[in-house]
C-alpha cells in the first residue's frame, strides 16, 4: 500500500504541487535512475503547465545519479515507449497526467526494452528509498541532458503497421482535445492521402475545450458536430498525451472501444493467422467470436496496462486491447498506441470498402454492451460482496473484479484503483432489450 499521496498502482500521479512537485520530481529522478542503474534514460512531457518544471527537476536527480538525460521535449507517451528501444535507453519517463483536470500531473515509468514500472515492480522499491531519504549517491561526474527531436523516427516507424498506398482519400476529423497529438499529425499527414479536418489541434496547457478525454459523453460533441458539418467518413479524438484514441462512424455515432478491439483483431489476424489476442475481462463475447472466426486465439488477462503486457510477453501476442481504448502491439515494444489504431482502422476500411458504421454493425448487434457505468459509492467493496451473494447462480470469475455469465447474458463488476468507484459492464447474446433490462437491475442494486 502507497504511503506517498502521488504513488499509484501503475504511476505516480496528483496534484500539483500538494501530491506532486519539484522537490518530489528530483527525488524520484534520483532513485529511479540509482535503482536502475541507469546511463541513460529518456524523458517527455505533455501540454500542462506543471510539466517542463517537473521535467527540469527529474533531470537535475538524474543527471545527479550519473545518468545521461535525452529529452524529447513535448511529446505523446508511446514515442517514450518507441525511443527507448529505438534510442537503447534503460528506461524512460513520461510526465503527463493524460486526461485528468488541468491542476493535475503525474510520472509514468518504463524500464529499457519499455516494460512497465509499475507499485509493484519498482515503484515501491522508489517510494521506500524516498521516505528511508536513502537516494543513492551523488556520481562524482554528472550526466549530461540533451534535447532530441524524435518526431521522424516515429513517424517512419509506424510505417511497419500500415501501407499508406492502401488507404483512400478519406475526410476524417481529427480532434486532437489541444492535448498533444496535433503536431503528430501534422508530421504525419505528408505520407496519408486523407483530408484532415482539425479540431481543438493546438496544444493548450489551460484546455479551453475542456480536458481531453473522449470517454466522457460531454466531451464528444465537438467531434460529432465536426462530422456531421464537413460530411467527414469518419472521426478520431485523442486523450491528453495521446496513448487512447476513440472512434466516431460517419453518423457520428461514438464507438465503443469494445468493438474496435475486435475490428483491430479481425484487421491484424487477416495477414497474421494463427496468432494469440490478448484482451480484458470487462466484455468478452464479441471478442472471443471475432478472433475465433478470424483464426486467432484469445487470451484472458486482468485489465490494466501492467497485466496486459505481462500477459503479451507471456504468450507473445500479436496484439491486445482493452475496452477503455488502450491497444498494445508487439510490434511497439508490447506497448499502447494511439496512432497505430488510427492507421489501422483507415486501412480496414479502405481495403474491406466498408464505412466504420458497417464494419461495427454486425459486431453491435451480435453483442449489445452497456458501455462502462461508474457509480460513487461510500462503501464500494461491501457493494461488491452484495453483488456476488445476489448472482452466485451464474458462472462466476474473480480474475478482475466479478464476472457472472449465463446463458444469454453476462456482466462484470470491478472496484476502481484509484477512487470509491464501482464501474460496470453488462452484453448479451443478440437481445438489447435483456441488456438494458438487466444493467438497470444491476445499478438498481448498486445504487440503492
Amino acid at each position: 500500500m502507497a504511503k506517498i499521496p502521488g504513488f499509484k498502482a501503475y504511476d505516480i500521479r496528483g496534484k500539483v504541487p500538494s501530491e506532486l512537485n519539484n522537490e518530489l520530481a528530483y527525488k524520484v529522478g534520483r532513485t529511479f535512475a540509482t535503482l536502475l542503474k541507469a546511463k541513460k534514460v529518456l524523458i517527455g512531457y505533455d501540454v500542462r503547465k506543471s510539466s517542463p518544471d517537473l521535467a527540469k527537476h527529474l533531470s537535475e536527480g538524474l543527471t545527479d545519479a550519473g545518468a545521461d538525460v535525452i529529452n524529447l521535449g513535448l511529446c505523446g507517451t508511446e514515442m517514450i515507449y518507441f525511443g527507448v528501444p529505438h534510442l537503447d535507453a534503460d528506461g524512460g519517463i513520461m510526465i503527463t497526467a493524460s486526461h485528468n483536470p488541468p491542476e493535475y500531473n503525474g510520472l509514468k515509468f518504463v524500464k529499457s526494452g519499455s516494460r512497465p514500472m509499475g507499485y509493484d515492480s519498482g515503484l515501491d522499491k522508489i517510494e521506500e528509498m524516498i521516505l528511508n531519504d536513502d537516494l543513492g549517491e551523488k556520481s562524482a561526474e554528472k550526466g549530461k541532458v540533451i534535447d532530441y527531436d524524435i518526431m521522424d523516427d516515429f513517424i517512419e516507424s509506424l510505417s511497419k503497421v500500415y501501407d499508406p498506398e492502401k488507404i483512400k482519400p478519406y475526410k476524417v476529423v481529427v480532434n486532437a482535445g489541444n492535448g498533444c497529438v496535433g503536431p503528430a499529425l501534422d508530421a504525419i499527414e505528408q505520407y496519408l492521402p486523407i483530408e484532415m479536418v482539425k479540431v481543438f489541434h493546438e496544444p493548450d496547457s489551460d484546455f479551453p475545450n475542456g480536458v481531453p478525454n473522449p470517454l466522457l459523453p460531454e466531451n464528444r460533441q465537438a467531434t460529432i458536430d465536426a462530422i456531421n458539418k464537413s460530411g467527414a467518413h469518419l472521426g478520431v479524438a485523442w486523450d491528453g498525451d495521446y496513448d487512447r484514441c476513440f472512434f466516431f462512424d460517419e453518423k457520428g455515432e461514438f464507438i465503443e472501444g469494445y468493438y474496435i478491439v475486435g475490428l483491430l483483431a479481425k484487421s491484424i489476424l487477416k495477414n497474421n493467422p494463427g496468432e494469440k489476442i490478448v484482451h480484458d475481462p470487462r466484455l468478452v463475447w464479441n471478442t472471443i467470436d471475432v478472433v475465433t472466426k478470424s483464426g486467432g486465439v484469445p487470451v484472458l488477462s486482468k485489465s490494466g496496462h501492467a497485466y496486459m503486457k505481462e500477459k503479451m510477453r507471456e504468450v507473445n501476442a500479436i496484439y491486445g486491447g482493452e475496452m477503455s481504448a488502450h491497444h498494445y502491439f508487439r510490434d511497439n515494444s508490447y506497448s499502447d498506441s494511439g496512432m497505430i489504431p488510427f492507421l489501422l482502422v483507415l486501412q480496414l476500411m479502405s481495403e474491406e470498402d466498408k464505412p466504420l458504421s458497417e464494419l461495427v454493425g454486425a459486431m453491435i448487434k451480435a453483442y449489445p454492451c452497456s458501455g462502462e457505468i461508474n457509480t460513487r459509492l461510500d462503501d464500494p467493496q461491501a457493494k461488491l460482496e452484495e453483488i456476488k451473494s445476489k448472482y452466485k447462480d451464474g458462472e462466476v470469475s474473480y480474475l478482475d473484479g466479478v464476472s457472472v455469465e449465463y446463458e444469454t447474458w453476462r456482466f462484470n463488476v470491478r472496484l476502481s484503483n484509484t477512487e470509491p468507484l464501482i464501474r460496470l459492464n453488462v452484453e448479451s447474446k443478440g437481445d438489447i432489450e435483456l441488456m438494458k433490462e438487466k444493467t438497470k437491475e444491476l445499478l438498481d442494486l448498486i445504487r440503492n
